[in-house]
């Protein structure tokens, strides 16, 4: 594979992937889901922040970007060419690399009153982010 692969990206389908992404983690850590116990998991205060800004959201938009577009750069690679090869593909991204990535943080941060519960739930909004963006890709090819 090479770089050569980013003109053969149907960008539209990028953007729109990575912005169901993005808005996933919305519903994933809102109270009525994974919020509460995220955030006792992380240890933090469950009253909201006073001073927050559009700036908090940044990070997560960019690095849902950054794996939607990596997952779109794999499709492309290996011809994901339809919604249930999509699927399988943002399946195999987020149990292969995003699941490992967060339990190993998981198992070695102390510094969290529930590092493995906030690992888990971290992990399962990515697999599910990433099945979601490779539904998309793979349906707009």
């Amino acid at each position: 594979m090479s770089l050569t692969v980013l003109g053969d990206l149907n960008w539209f389908a990028v953007i729109v992937a990575t912005i169901a992404y993005f808005a996933l983690g919305a519903l994933w850590y809102a109270e009525f889901a994974f919020g509460r116990a995220w955030q006792r998991a992380a240890g933090w205060d469950l009253n909201p922040p006073e001073n927050t800004s559009a700036g908090i959201y940044t990070v997560p938009l960019a690095t849902c970007f950054l794996a939607t577009l990596a997952t779109a750069m794999i499709g492309a690679a290996s011809d994901t060419d339809n919604i249930m090869e999509g699927i399988l593909l943002g399946l195999l991204v987020g149990v292969g690399i995003a699941l490992p990535v967060m339990f190993v943080t998981g198992t070695y941060d102390m510094t969290k009153p529930a590092p493995k519960t906030f690992a888990a739930i971290g992990a399962g909004y990515h697999i599910v982010g990433l099945v979601l963006a490779g539904a998309i890709l793979g349906l707009w090819t």
